[in-house]
């Protein structure tokens, strides 16, 4: 009974993993929902495709006066600088050229010193001085590793869009001046046109990257779950369920229903992970590629093995149970390395939000972990006890070994 109850906990496990890791995204990146410690309220809110960023803005087309709060996530620690910027030109690529910037600079004792910046067609150097838009209101925070800036900036008659940009980056030890951002794909990719009025972006370039996005994290979810959680699930059930003499069809279809789900919601994975690469040229994860390639061959073999599956008396059984439990636990034991290859893969793209995947990948992990853990022993008990009650009846008042 207690067997059969942490197994269905590992059932109930593995469905609140899926759930927990196919909502976390839309969770974790949403700016509606977001309160300032100033009850400042800003009439429409952007989570921006790039560096676990937001922007948030009121803006009266009349006057031309644009109320902003840009936020930025994931900086945990004080030799950072953030940047939100607008090219004057509308020029999206380069956008940085000619841009006009806030910067806000995390100081050693906690403090944000925040200040404009106008670069030049030769330098992008962050050096302090005014630009081309009237700034008032210029403040920043630095609350739970995330800042803010915020800032009203008077625009020409009639602008309705713009092409802002956003960075961030680290500081000189010496001098605490700020230095080159990072040039990986989600800088590179930190900036789209604007429509201010209907908070829609039109820039073609913006919108690819969006979609890009939007494909990498629906990749990562579709493999953490089947061949992170559901290929694991499937192992554990395989090896406890079966010790129930109850259990002797049940553990077999619960097996084969996690395995194959996880290999056909996997292949599909592996589908998105092949258009990413396609899509993403110059962008190469070597070692998550070959990883997801000797996946996708080695679930494919233990497909070949359920059709190659021998009665329990042929006399190849023996060869059969030994290629199918080897492949099996080289299938899990790569796709758990294989999950988190990925989840490095995206400290690129989403900033810091990253650990807050892995972390709660690696909190199911143990969880899962855990219960494999108890039930191993749990299993080996109830063998000890098997052969202990065989070895007493054996040698008891009627077998072999008795005195009469």
């Amino acid at each position: 009974m207690l067997l059969k109850n942490m197994l269905r906990a590992v059932l109930l496990l593995s469905v609140l993993s899926c759930v927990l890791l196919t909502s976390s995204y839309a969770v974790a990146q949403t700016c509606r929902s977001h309160s300032f410690s100033n009850n400042n309220v800003f009439a429409t809110c952007r989570d921006l495709p790039q560096l676990t960023s937001y922007l948030h803005w009121t803006y009266d087309q009349n006057s031309g006066k644009l109320d902003i709060a840009f936020r930025h996530d994931g900086i945990t620690s004080t030799d950072r600088w953030v940047a939100w910027a607008i090219n004057p030109k509308n020029v999206l690529d380069p956008a940085m050229i000619w841009a006009q910037a806030v910067v806000a600079i995390l100081q050693s004792n906690g403090t944000t010193r925040v200040y404009t910046s106008s670069i030049g067609s030769t330098t992008t150097q962050l050096q302090e001085g005014s630009i081309s838009y009237d700034v008032t209101g210029l403040s920043a925070t630095y609350e739970n590793n995330e800042v803010t800036i915020f800032a009203t900036l008077t625009l020409p008659n009639g602008t309705t869009s713009l092409v802002h940009l956003w960075q961030d980056g680290a500081l000189s030890s010496s001098s605490s001046i700020p230095q080159q951002h990072y040039q990986n794909p989600s800088h590179l990719s930190s900036k789209e046109t604007l429509d201010l009025v209907s908070g829609q972006t039109q820039a073609r370039a913006s919108s690819s990257g969006t979609s890009r996005q939007r494909r990498r994290n629906t990749h990562g979810v579709i493999n953490a779950v089947s061949w992170g959680i559901l290929m694991p699930t499937g192992g554990i059930i395989a090896r406890y369920l079966k010790m129930l003499k109850s259990a002797e069809a049940t553990w077999f279809y619960l097996h084969i229903m996690c395995q194959a789900s996880a290999y056909i919601v996997g292949v599909a994975g592996f589908g998105t992970g092949l258009k990413l690469g396609s899509d993403s040229v110059g962008v190469d994860y070597d070692t998550h590629r070959a990883l997801g390639i000797v996946l996708i061959c080695l679930g494919t073999l233990q497909v070949f093995a359920l059709f190659l599956r021998l009665n329990k008396d042929h006399k190849h059984r023996f060869y059969w149970n030994v290629y199918h439990h080897v492949v099996g636990y080289v299938t899990i034991i790569i796709s758990i390395i294989n999950v988190f290859e990925g989840f490095n893969t995206l400290e690129n793209y989403v900033g810091d939000r990253y650990n807050r995947w892995k972390h709660a990948y690696i909190g199911i992990m143990g969880a899962l972990g855990g219960i494999a853990v108890f039930l191993e022993g749990y299993t080996w008990i109830i063998l000890f006890n098997t052969r202990s009650q065989s070895q007493n009846t054996i040698n008891g008042p009627n077998g072999h070994g008795s005195s009469l």
